[in-house]
C-alpha cells in the first residue's frame, strides 16, 4: 500500500506517520492487524516505548482503536488495531 502524501499534512508526530504507515501496510480488507509490539519496534527500529507514543498520538488524532485481545486459556495477546481517520481503510456500508 502507498500511502497518500496528504498523511504529511494532518500535523501528525513523526513516530505517528511511521507507525500508521507500518500498520496500513499489514492491515486486512478492514484495516485490521495484531502485530506484536514488539515487532513493530524491531522492524522499524525505534523503542517499545515509542511505539506506545505513536499509539496514544494516533488515537488523540482518532486514526487509529485497539482492542485487547485473549488466549482462551487466559493470558492476554497481541491488541487487535484498527486503522480509521480518512486515509485509513474504508469499509463498505
Amino acid at each position: 500500500m502507498i500511502m497518500p502524501r496528504r498523511i504529511y499534512d494532518l500535523g501528525l508526530t513523526h513516530r505517528a506517520v511511521v507507525v500508521y504507515c507500518y500498520l496500513a501496510n499489514r492491515a486486512d480488507k478492514y484495516g485490521e492487524c495484531f502485530p506484536a509490539i514488539r515487532r513493530i519496534a524491531e522492524d522499524l527500529n525505534v523503542s517499545k516505548s515509542t511505539v506506545y507514543r505513536a499509539f496514544n498520538d494516533l488515537e488523540e488524532y482518532g486514526m487509529l482503536e485497539r482492542k485487547a485481545r485473549f488466549h482462551t486459556q487466559g493470558g492476554q495477546r497481541s491488541s487487535l488495531y484498527k486503522i480509521k481517520g480518512e486515509i485509513g481503510v474504508k469499509k463498505n456500508v
